[in-house]
């Protein structure tokens, strides 16, 4: 066990970090079940157990690392289902789930109906652990576990078990997740991992870190930031251009290391703070860069996925959709980390330096 300067001198773990779950009791979000999450490092986080247990405000010190939309967070809104609904609660946030049957917009076909990004993030979870940090017995470990189900008589019927985990003394986020088709037959499956990054972490001047090939979707050259010639992996000051609903994305085939391991993330050297996201490159194959520089909207998203947000029906057709069977699961693992040492940034941005196109 490494040294231990607050051996004999604490009796109460919390002094050092921990789980402290609570309810809100104000505000758009009252009565919706939180959890306060402290690493003991000075990064903590709201995790929003009636929201997907979906990550909300994440701090490391004093600064925000999570953008944050003026709704913050509401309580779930289950029937959030149809057209563009799912942007009335959006709260941003650290973690917003996507799917788990369809990610990107509103859509219709032979199949039925689907909303913007589907209805995980609109339906609470039913606590089946809380596990605390011993460390009065050398227990640094903590976790929480739940199971959402997004689900109907007749199907689709996902169930998504969640656990997030960490230790004390290490500014890191695990989340590992287990997606089942608990239905009779076989299930459409997308998913996506919403990651929205704000002020100050976000800033002019913020490296954006990841290596792959990229392409803009839509029409060529109505792209306006992700362009060959232009430095889209710096962060932009506010544009009047992304006032109102201006926004610029792009879909990246993500590169691996040769164990499969996927790294992306950010740098502000001004802050001398780093976040690196780690996944696997077989469980979530695709990373999608949103940009979004509206005046007090100022947001970059970092979103690993089965696929890019393009739709159940764009995936089908393109046959990239995948299908669970009955009593599938698909396990996938996501970790977010904090770094503020000269060495451990280095390695990040040697990890994520070789830039193609």
């Amino acid at each position: 066990m490494a040294h231990q300067p607050w051996k004999e001198k604490i009796i109460n773990p919390t002094q050092l970090g921990g789980i402290e779950m609570s309810v809100l009791d104000n505000g758009a979000g009252r009565g919706t079940r939180i959890a306060w999450i402290n690493t003991g490092t000075g990064l903590r986080y709201k995790v929003v157990i009636d929201r997907a247990m979906d990550i909300a405000d994440a701090f490391y010190n004093q600064h925000s690392l999570a953008w944050l939309s003026h709704g913050g967070v509401t309580s779930p809104q289950p029937f959030s289902h149809r057209g563009a609904d799912w942007i009335r609660t959006f709260g941003g946030g650290l973690v917003t789930t996507c799917g788990l049957d369809h990610v990107g917009g509103p859509e219709k076909d032979e199949y039925g109906e689907r909303g913007l990004h589907s209805l995980i993030s609109n339906i609470p979870a039913e606590l089946e652990s809380i596990i605390q940090p011993d460390p009065l017995h050398d227990k640094m470990d903590f976790s929480l576990t739940g199971k959402i189900k997004q689900t109907q008589v007749f199907g689709p019927s996902f169930e998504l078990k969640r656990t997030l985990s960490g230790s004390i003394g290490k500014p890191a986020i695990h989340i590992h997740d287990e997606i089942t088709n608990c239905a009779n037959t076989p299930a459409p499956h997308m998913l996506l991992y919403h990651l929205n990054f704000g002020w100050p972490l976000v800033d002019e001047g913020t490296d954006l870190l990841w290596h792959g090939t990229w392409q803009s979707p839509g029409e060529k050259n109505a792209n306006k930031i992700f362009q060959e010639g232009n430095n889209f992996r710096k962060c932009s000051p506010p544009l009047p251009l992304h006032n109102g609903n201006g926004e610029e994305v792009a879909f990246i085939d993500i590169a691996a290391d040769p164990s499969g391991l996927c790294t992306a993330g950010l740098y502000n050297a001004q802050l001398n703070i780093a976040v690196a996201i780690r996944f696997n490159k077989k469980e979530l194959p695709w990373l999608t860069n949103w940009q979004h520089w509206g005046k007090g909207e100022y947001v970059t998203g970092l979103e690993p996925g089965t696929n890019p947000p393009i739709g159940q029906a764009k995936a089908r057709a393109q046959h990239q959709l995948i299908f669970l069977e009955p009593g599938e699961t698909r396990h996938y693992d996501l970790e977010i980390e904090v770094l503020d040492q000269e060495a451990t940034i280095k390695r990040l941005l040697q990890h994520t330096h070789h830039q193609s196109h």
